[in-house]
Formats: C-alpha cells, sequence, structure tokens
C-alpha cells in the first residue's frame, strides 16, 4: 500500500506563492501518472494538473493560465506543484493522487491513489 503525504499548503496573500510537495511512502513507488486535484468549500473537487511520471508530459487545468507548474523528482520520488500569482478564488484543499496508468488525467477515477490533502487559503 502506498501512501500520498501533501505538505506545503498555508496562507499566502493574494499574487503571492506557494509550492507544495507530494511525497510517496515507497521509495520503489513508480507511478504513470501523478495529479493535483483541489476542493473548495461546496464545490466539486476539480483537475489542476498532472505529470507522466516517465516521460514528464504534463497537463493543467484550464483555469491554470500559466500560474503553475508541476515537476517531479526521481530521487526524492517527490511532486511539486509551484503556484504563482494566486488568486483568492484558489483557495481549497489541494489533493496529491497517483495512478498506475495513464489516461484522461483530468478524471478521478483514474487514480488509485490519494493524499489527505493540504488547505491552500488566498486572501484578498
Amino acid at each position: 500500500q502506498v501512501q500520498l503525504v501533501e505538505s506545503g499548503g498555508g496562507l499566502v496573500q493574494a499574487g503571492g506563492s506557494l509550492r507544495l510537495s507530494c511525497a510517496a511512502s515507497r521509495r520503489t513507488f513508480s507511478p504513470g501518472t501523478m495529479g493535483w486535484f483541489r476542493q473548495a468549500p461546496g464545490k466539486e473537487r476539480e483537475f489542476v494538473a498532472a505529470i507522466v511520471w516517465s516521460g514528464g508530459s504534463v497537463t493543467y487545468g484550464d483555469f491554470v493560465e500559466g500560474r503553475f507548474t508541476i515537476s517531479r523528482d526521481y530521487a526524492k520520488n517527490t511532486m511539486t506543484l509551484q503556484m504563482n500569482s494566486l488568486k483568492p478564488e484558489d483557495t481549497a484543499v489541494y489533493y496529491c493522487a497517483a495512478a498506475d496508468s495513464y489516461g484522461p488525467f483530468a478524471t478521478m477515477s483514474l487514480y488509485t491513489y490519494w493524499g489527505q490533502g493540504t488547505q491552500v487559503t488566498v486572501s484578498s
């Protein structure tokens, strides 16, 4: 069983930056895809970004508009989400997810493993 642990959330002012990290509990874990989702109060969970673990191809939700960057570190078996130019509407719990395969990256059912989430709050 693999556990995913997020870190790096917090409170930031609008226009600021945060860097989220996701670490897998098993060093030998080699997913097909890893991604980030978020859920704001009263809203459905939505796709933020995903990265193909081996090839490094990335994809983003439409709302990202060049503000976020997803990356992975093979040596540390971690994934990060660099978030810049944050807006109050980015306030949400951000979840790390991993899938054994590839596929429709924005589809939650692709992902088998989920972290507990980390809160990101952007003040105006």
